[in-house]
């Protein structure tokens, strides 16, 4: 018989609802129930595209005699850490203060009030048996001391990375971002890219930032890392050279061998770096991953309505990366006598060997090096690889497909708009605008409530990350539409994030909005990770919303923020690029690059070709309200407002006129 879980909406919920394990979804009846019967809880996180949450339900959840022990002893909650990221954050930080370590699945044991008594990852099936049975034993036997234990754990996670009270601080200054760059080069890999080990995470926002360290400072070698990380990327199996789009991390230091899944998250962020990357140098290679990454989340990311799905799982019938991986005799019979072209190409040989007679296709030369060994031209080359792998993803497309999560997340779907609108603003496609507006309407539409607020999916309280990140995307749209209405939402979202996240003490927002049941800590945001900090994303949407409106409380708040964790940055750049980012547009010059007149949207697509990380864009045809663009309109002409600290430079018709006085300073 299912458990309770088969009424759920979310896939990995769904998947262990036929486990004979007696689960719970997160709710007040599972709490209840625990405290009623006094027993332990075991709270297990995952998702639905985890290979080794896969491994431990088919060896454990699935096994009639584990159930049995679990069943008797404890309240069982399963937990999808995409749809509770809350949560996710105050058991995993449980865990890494217990064992120094983390990951998924998360396995969190709790007194029946939620407080933490023990945890883990992985176990395999006869650890899991005897942890259950010894805590079991434990808790009846001796229950004081397990009491005395979760109330010291449970100090700590409240502890774990609190903001303490603002005080007034010492102004930053570039010295901070140059010491912050030289620890973080040490800890470059400069033959391979990215860092100096394994596994690796692609982790765009470090390099958005390293190259606008680059523009402001020309620091050369710091130019090299980045063209080698992008190019190592674009090039490895961690990139699905046939189909598009890039898997979570390398297990290698090689961006050889990928674990499989596909995030939403990782691909919407990597369109906005490579679109960044080729606006700065115009690289064709960035513009090809682009192309092909945006062309996979439309094939298979995408929903009917527009909006964009959470995750492909790494397994596909039962095996890790079955779905990618090639023999050679399989490749035959798809390539015949071009099998030899295309084997050279994406290296079906000792480099891309993986697991027993399968092979990961990836490249290590560019089309220029491989048209030459072969005598043609590399436009040759380029098409006739098109056509190759067309065929291939072809025959692929009738394998038995990874398990889709298709899990609308509001943060989610938020990134994904952005990268469309910065693949939108830099290469002009009209399908991409439709695509960003499809899903940025969905969101008002849909997943916005009457009070102000966002849900995070339709039935779940939206956490500060959907606001953070929808507020970023709005800014986005109305950066390459200029249509004033994604702007007041910004704003009206960001008021309503300050009214129910706000820590004024601190400066900083919680996760969580004061509107949600207390967990037994409420958690911020802070580091930069796979994706950006909620609250480094909301202090520099402060920044840009401060300067379109003028309201200098947001700008104050933003730096207020910034002066918090100044004193991490040098030491940890990667998890703080974000913020560096931010402390970027207070020590340089900033620029509100207004537009106006009939001829507006022709002006902003001629300034996008060009590079330019420290400015906003506000445009309008008609006369308008917003401080940045009132009195400037004059009949008959398209002008180019340069404007820095709200002093505007004499206005211009002329694109080049417009870039000169954009003056830029080293560090």
């Amino acid at each position: 018989m299912p458990n309770l879980l088969i009424h759920e909406s979310s896939p990995y919920l769904l998947q262990h609802a036929n486990n004979p394990v007696d689960w719970f979804s997160w709710s007040d009846e599972a709490w209840t129930k625990a405290k009623t019967e006094n027993k332990l809880v075991l709270i297990s996180i995952g998702y639905s595209a985890c290979h080794w949450c896969h491994v431990m339900e088919h060896e454990s959840f699935e096994d009639d005699t584990v159930a049995k022990i679990m069943n008797e002893y404890f309240i069982c909650i399963k937990v999808d850490r995409e749809q509770r990221p809350d949560v996710d954050q105050v058991y995993m930080t449980a865990v890494q203060l217990m064992s120094g370590s983390g990951g998924w699945p998360l396995n969190c044991f709790t007194l029946p009030d939620g407080r933490p008594i023990y945890g883990g990852t992985y176990f395999p099936k006869d650890i899991w048996i005897k942890t259950l049975l010894t805590l079991a034993d434990v808790y009846n036997d001796d229950p004081e001391k397990v009491l005395k234990y979760a109330e010291e754990l449970t100090g700590a996670v409240k502890n774990s990375e609190l903001v303490p009270a603002f005080v007034e601080k010492q102004k930053f200054t570039s010295a901070i971002l140059k010491e912050c760059v030289e620890n973080w080069t040490k800890r470059f890999d400069n033959r391979e890219g990215g860092p100096m080990k394994a596994p690796k995470f692609p982790l765009p926002n470090n390099y958005q930032f390293l190259l606008r360290h680059y523009f402001f400072t020309k620091d050369s070698s710091l130019l090299k890392h980045i063209h080698l990380t992008l190019e190592k990327m674009a090039y490895g199996g961690i990139y699905d050279q046939i189909g598009g789009g890039f898997a979570r991390y390398s297990t290698d230091a090689e961006w050889k061998a990928p674990h499989f899944e596909k995030m939403l998250y990782d691909n919407a962020q990597l369109v906005s770096l490579y679109c960044e990357a080729y606006q700065f140098n115009k690289n064709p290679l960035y513009k090809n991953i682009v192309f092909e990454t945006l062309e996979f989340i439309q094939r298979e990311m995408t929903s009917p309505e527009g909006t964009f799905y959470s995750a492909l799982d790494a397994d596909s019938e039962g095996e890790e990366g079955k779905y990618y991986v090639w023999t050679v005799d399989e490749l035959k019979k798809i390539l015949d006598d071009d099998l030899k072209l295309f084997a050279d190409y994406f290296n079906v040989n000792e480099i891309g060997h993986w697991e027993e007679e399968n092979y990961i296709l990836l490249r290590k030369q560019s089309d220029e090096e491989i048209a030459k060994r072969f005598g043609i031209s590399a436009d040759v080359l380029q098409k006739k690889i098109l056509e190759l792998k067309t065929k291939v993803l072809a025959i692929r497309e009738m394998r038995i497909k990874p398990g889709l999560d298709n899990k609308i997340l509001t943060s989610w779907n938020s990134l994904m708009i952005k990268g469309y609108a910065d693949a939108y603003s830099v290469f002009h496609e009209k399908e991409f605008l439709n695509s960003a507006l499809k899903a940025g309407n969905y969101i008002l539409e849909n997943l916005s409530r009457e009070d102000g607020g966002l849900n995070r999916t339709k039935n779940i309280n939206g956490f500060l990350e959907d606001y953070a990140f929808t507020i970023e995307a709005f800014i986005s749209l109305y950066q390459v539409t200029f249509d004033e209405k994604w702007l007041n939402k910004a704003k009206s979202l960001l008021e309503y994030s300050q009214a129910h996240f706000h820590d004024s003490s601190s400066a900083m927002f919680y996760f969580t909005s004061d509107l949600d049941t207390a967990l037994i800590a409420r958690k911020m945001e802070v580091q930069d990770n796979v994706i950006p900090s909620s609250n480094s994303t909301m202090a520099r949407s402060l920044f840009y919303l401060g300067k379109y409106f003028d309201e200098q409380k947001y700008l104050e708040l933003s730096e207020k923020m910034l002066m918090q964790v100044q004193e991490g940055i040098p030491q940890y750049g990667s998890a703080y690029s974000n913020w560096a980012m931010l402390m970027q547009h207070f020590l340089y010059p900033f620029y509100e690059i207004a537009i106006v007149g009939n001829s507006v949207d022709e002006k902003r697509k001629q300034l996008s070709e060009h590079y330019i990380p420290n400015a906003i864009f506000t445009g309008t045809k008609t006369p308008s309200k917003l401080f940045l663009l009132q009195d400037k309109i004059i009949e008959g002409k398209t002008l180019i407002y340069v404007c820095e600290n709200k002093t505007c430079k004499l206005p211009t018709e002329n694109i080049s006129d417009a870039l000169g006085q954009l003056e830029y300073q080293k560090l």
